[in-house]
């Protein structure tokens, strides 16, 4: 596992070069690319100049973004979906084999059976487009209440739903991306993910939420960075069953953008890249206490 760099996720923004600095000043050692940014900046001055930053700062790029609305009209979604072999095809020339999107957890358009066939056929068709470049396709969802409220049908907001919908769509190169934040929020634990196939889980997100905030009232604000004193989420035990399961790929923060005091880039950043470390290597007990946790099981 690879502690990996939203920039979006964080609310911050800048010239490639500036998030490059960033992401490797506080030990990030991969980066969300923004693919379609990319491909323009390949086109217009060639591929080895699109690159060379990259390149030269030796980051991995972990995700980028599905560059496709796979909800449009028919039309839309038939144009959008010629160009995505594309962005695969650059993608992978820069190692990055992970594209991430997240389902709408409910909708005014269609039932929950026919809003299932939809995305499963428009998922089927986004995976065939991805699969000659070796780009693997990560789907979410998400489980806060608040996000279902007054919308006229319902749609998978569960990891048992999601799950169902990847293996229904059958591809070899889809799986989930596991947001660990929304996994508790949908009333699951450490076991539900530790019942997950292994090779089904293509990228990772990670959040904290409050001890004292019930699950029904989960809001946007209650995404916390991991690591702190007031959370209820054991985000250390969720990775330390991943790195058991021998999952190797991105981890990516994704807080709510107020838990941030400043709005200085560096601080956000340095913020992050500190709460992210404490949950990916957490730090060992010391032997007085490994002693008396010995001692207490015996």
């Amino acid at each position: 596992m690879f502690k990996n760099l939203n920039p979006s996720a964080l609310g911050i923004t800048g010239h490639q070069s500036e998030i490059i600095e960033l992401a490797l000043t506080y030990g990030f050692a991969g980066m969300e690319l923004n693919i379609v940014e990319f491909a323009a900046r390949a086109k217009s001055k060639g591929t080895d100049y699109a690159r060379r930053l990259i390149q030269s700062a030796n980051i991995r790029i972990g995700t980028f973004a599905l560059p496709l609305e796979w909800d449009a009209d028919d039309e839309s979604f038939q144009n959008e979906l010629k160009e995505l072999p594309e962005y695969a095809g650059y993608a992978a020339e820069l190692g990055c084999t992970h594209a991430t999107t997240v389902l709408a957890p409910a909708g005014d358009t269609r039932p929950y059976h026919e809003n299932f066939e939809f995305h499963r056929h428009r998922f089927r068709d986004v995976c065939a487009a991805l699969e000659p470049s070796g780009v693997r396709l990560a789907v979410g969802f998400q489980a806060a209440e608040y996000l279902r409220r007054d919308r006229a049908f319902q749609f998978i907001h569960d990891l048992d739903a999601l799950s169902l919908l990847v293996n229904m769509v059958a591809a070899p190169n889809m799986g989930l991306l596991l947001d660990i934040w929304d996994v508790v929020a949908c009333g699951g634990s450490l076991e539900s993910v530790r019942k997950i196939p292994a090779q089904q889980i293509v990228a990772v997100q990670v959040a904290d939420m409050p001890a004292d905030v019930s699950l029904a009232d989960l809001d946007e604000k209650s995404r916390l960075l991991p690591g702190g004193e007031n959370g209820q989420i054991d985000v250390a035990g969720f990775l330390a069953i991943l790195r058991d399961a021998d999952y190797d790929g991105p981890v990516t923060l994704k807080p709510s953008r107020s838990v941030f005091q400043s709005r200085r880039r560096d601080v956000i950043v340095k913020q992050a890249g500190e709460a992210l470390e404490k949950v990916l290597h957490p730090p060992k007990p010391a032997v007085a206490d490994q002693l008396e946790l010995s001692a207490a099981s015996e």
